[in-house]
């Protein structure tokens, strides 16, 4: 009788957020195969927890008897008993049930049980170091009347966290007695569970001011402050002060209470910004953090709201939020303060020749690291106004190399995200810039401006890239770094390349976890038509033809591709009000609302990679005609560098055959080509949806034509000329042909390319020629005719 209000009161109190969100099908449960649940510890509150939470997740309830055969047993099992309220109770609750279950299992060799942990967190207070006012709410074995109260303060922060099962058919048939297999079951699953509480917690916070005292008794950042009142002529107290106010501007000021009313601020706001989340990969980075590993996040960054989602999710996921480097124009009333608390730490665009700031920033960031703190940096430098990945900046990078080369021990694993969005709530103000208006100083007013035009955005998508573990990643740099660093090298002519190596590495990764979204599909395709409009269903059956090419010939694993059909596709982002509907004659008319093909080019550029490759197969044997398999991939293979360089595409040579020949296969079966004994040739009934494809491709191949026709024409042209004269040139013929994207005469893109050049041997008094003859001939071949008089005419 006494359960039934208990059961009232904690639905009123308790609202329970499961990890995964979906982990039936997420940790590949198997529901016709026995579910036995193993918690911490003996709590009735738990269980009525985990059982309104199963309820909504179609999973059986604990309260559920579980029968086996003839014998019938509880569906759950504790790890530790239940506390009293003056002592604890004796004995174990976990030892006889499953000593129970393994003699089952050797009675009947089909029973196989999926043992599933089962993790209550009742809020993720990590706690302050010097601090005792926490304990209460973080004690992991408190007694009823304690859990009373953390019910009572933190109950509807209850995140239950599902592990994958454990066999206990595997269990059973391993050697030993059922008692010593209990046991050891008993004690992996205390080093799980104590696991699992630091994952979604973090290690216990300092207290600001004393970390911050900590850090300037620090030697290196004493001598630095020795050697700055030396340089400028002050009293070393005087530089002491300008140390601390450094510190001060730096040091984030972490409060879990603020990620509690941040949880329920940021759900209200996506909601209502967003029809959805989409998130992929988390699993694998919820087991690096557990396995130990210190986790850096390096997303791309699109807009403002990367900080908030990103922090949003990684909590929503069971993880500890991260400290965030935020650049210091954030550091603003009343955001500043926030972010600062939200975990950001600040950091100047520049500290060149500031070797006291820079000391201290490097001091700062290895003290996170040390102490195993998850951070997190941007390494684009700042937020894309293209829609593209920028090139790496690899001064944070560097600072975290440096740290675990200075004798770090635990793996320091780099995450890369790739953020996307069906609205960017900038995306005007960049182009504003890129026409060269002046960028807008952030300011509250901005906040609370986009605060007053909250609207339906659509989806917004976090996916997890492959991640790098430094250690390894230098092992295979550098076998001997361990021994270089133990000798007191403190030059290492290797670091820099590698570093290079790795900024790259990180951003193809990024790349390869792109979401082709509804938005990017529809804007890459209305963008590749003359008018930039398209019968509903002409544009249908475009959207059906390149979602089956990423479904088909996956650009990696971890890229995402919409669900539906075409037509549920275009539905979705008509209902955004991003495109313009005009009921003609015969059909509907979908087009781009005027003076928005700009703001369209940003959405096409962010999963532009993932097509670029196949509509360079439809380029080739549109503008060129019947080739051999062998012919069309040794072209691609030709400009396949450049592309890579631009894109960050991550595949080597196999890789990029297997994709090219698994692509073909998918256009020949979708019949949009034709394969005979004399090669491959275009479909002449699909010309319409092959052009589309085409012209993916065609502005990029434009601007390689413009570079390379410029030095065929002058082989000994500097680099630096050459990069002038071809983006002066492409700026030119972006208005002479109404080519609407800005990235065309980007400076950064031509700077990508000459650096390629060079790297190629294309640029320089030792370029190969002949080369450059056969690139040229090949990209003029490629482009439109009017392109093409335009860049012969000034050659």
């Amino acid at each position: 009788m006494w359960q039934r209000p208990i059961n009232g009161l904690q639905r009123l109190l308790v609202q329970s957020q499961p990890i995964p969100e979906r982990p039936i099908t997420e940790l590949d449960l198997d529901l016709s195969r026995p579910i036995v649940y193993v918690l911490p510890q003996d709590a009735f509150s738990d269980r009525l927890a985990l059982h309104q939470c199963c309820l909504k997740l179609g999973l059986p309830s604990p309260f559920e008897p579980l029968q086996l055969g003839e014998h019938t047993i509880n569906r759950w099992v504790s790890l530790e008993p239940a506390q009293s309220l003056f002592g604890r109770r004796k004995g174990s609750s976990f030892q006889k049930p499953f000593e129970h279950l393994l003699s089952l299992h050797k009675a009947d060799p089909q029973l196989d049980v999926q043992v599933v942990p089962v993790s209550l967190l009742w809020g993720r207070d990590p706690g302050k170091e010097e601090s005792v006012s926490a304990t209460i709410l973080a004690d992991d074995k408190p007694t009823w009347l304690r859990k009373s109260l953390i019910i009572a303060v933190v109950g509807r922060d209850n995140f239950i966290r599902f592990s994958r099962a454990v066999s206990m058919r595997y269990m059973a048939e391993q050697r030993g007695s059922d008692t010593d297999l209990a046991n050891k079951l008993a004690r992996v699953a205390r080093v799980h569970f104590g696991r699992q509480r630091t994952v979604a917690t973090g290690p216990k916070l300092p207290e600001r001011n004393g970390l911050l005292r900590s850090l300037l008794r620090e030697p290196v950042i004493q001598q630095a402050i020795a050697d700055e009142a030396k340089a400028k002529n002050i009293t070393e107290e005087k530089a002491r002060q300008n140390a601390r106010k450094i510190l001060d501007e730096i040091a984030a000021d972490y409060s879990e209470k603020l990620f509690r009313i941040g949880d329920r601020v940021l759900t209200w706001l996506w909601n209502k910004l967003y029809n959805g989340i989409n998130v992929r990969g988390a699993e694998q980075v919820r087991q690096l953090a557990q396995d130990g590993h210190e986790i850096v996040y390096v997303p791309c960054h699109r807009s403002h709201m990367d900080y908030l989602l990103l922090s949003y999710v990684i909590y929503k996921q069971g993880l500890v939020a991260p400290h965030i480097a935020a650049g210091v124009n954030l550091n603003f009333w009343p955001a500043g303060p926030i972010f600062r608390r939200g975990g950001a730490f600040f950091i100047r665009r520049s500290f060149k020749g500031n070797k006291l700031y820079s000391t201290i920033f490097r001091e700062y960031l290895d003290q996170l690291f040390k102490r195993g703190y998850s951070v997190e940096y941007f390494c684009e430098g700042g937020r894309s106004r293209t829609g593209r990945l920028l090139p790496p900046k690899t001064g944070m990078i560097a600072m975290t190399v440096n740290s675990v080369m200075r004798g770090l021990e635990r793996p320091v694993t780099l995450v890369p995200v790739y953020l996307g969005y069906d609205h960017v709530m900038e995306v005007n103000s960049y182009h504003n810039e890129l026409k060269g208006k002046k960028k807008e100083k952030e300011s509250a007013w901005q906040v609370f401006s986009a605060i007053r035009k909250l609207s339906n955005y659509g989806q917004g998508y976090v996916n997890f890239g492959e991640p790098i573990t430094l250690q390894q990643f230098l092992n295979q740099q550098q076998p001997d770094w361990r021994a270089q660093v133990a000798a007191g090298d403190t030059k290492h002519s290797w670091v820099t390349p590698a570093v290079n190596q790795l900024a790259n590495q990180l951003m193809c990764h990024i790349n390869d976890a792109a979401a082709a979204s509804a938005m990017t599909l529809t804007a890459s395709i209305l963008l590749a038509t003359e008018h930039h409009a398209m019968e509903r269903s002409a544009l249908e059956r475009q959207l059906d033809i390149y979602l089956d090419l990423l479904r088909a010939v996956p650009y990696t694993s971890r890229a995402t591709v919409p669900e539906g059909d075409g037509k549920a596709v275009l539905q979705h982002v008509l209902d955004l009000n991003k495109f313009e509907r005009q009921q003609g004659g015969m059909s509907e008319i979908i087009s781009l609302i005027e003076g928005t093909a700009v703001t369209m080019t940003y959405y096409r550029n962010n999963s532009q990679h993932l097509l670029v490759l196949p509509a360079l197969i439809a380029s080739l044997l549109l503008r060129q005609g019947k080739q051999s398999r062998e012919q069309l991939k040794q072209q691609i293979h030709s400009l396949f560098p450049l592309l890579q360089a631009e894109l960050f595409i991550g595949m080597n040579h196999s890789e990029l055959d297997n994709y090219l020949d698994g692509m073909i296969n998918e256009l020949l079966h979708l019949q949009l080509l034709l394969e005979d004994a004399n090669g491959i040739d275009c479909h002449q009934q699909q010309h319409a949806a092959l052009l589309n494809l085409a012209n993916q491709v065609q502005e990029t191949i434009q601007r390689y034509a413009i570079v390379l026709s410029r030095l065929q024409n002058e082989p000994e042209i500097e680099r630096g000329t050459l990069e002038r004269e071809s983006q002066q040139l492409a700026e030119h013929m972006s208005k002479l042909h109404g080519i609407s994207a800005p990235e065309f005469f980007d400076k950064s893109l031509f700077n990508t390319l000459t650096n390629k050049f060079k790297d190629l041997g294309l640029l320089g008094e030792d370029a190969d020629r002949a080369q450059v003859e056969a690139m040229t001939q090949l990209v003029l071949s490629l482009v439109a005719a009017p392109v093409y008089n335009s860049i012969i005419a000034v050659r």
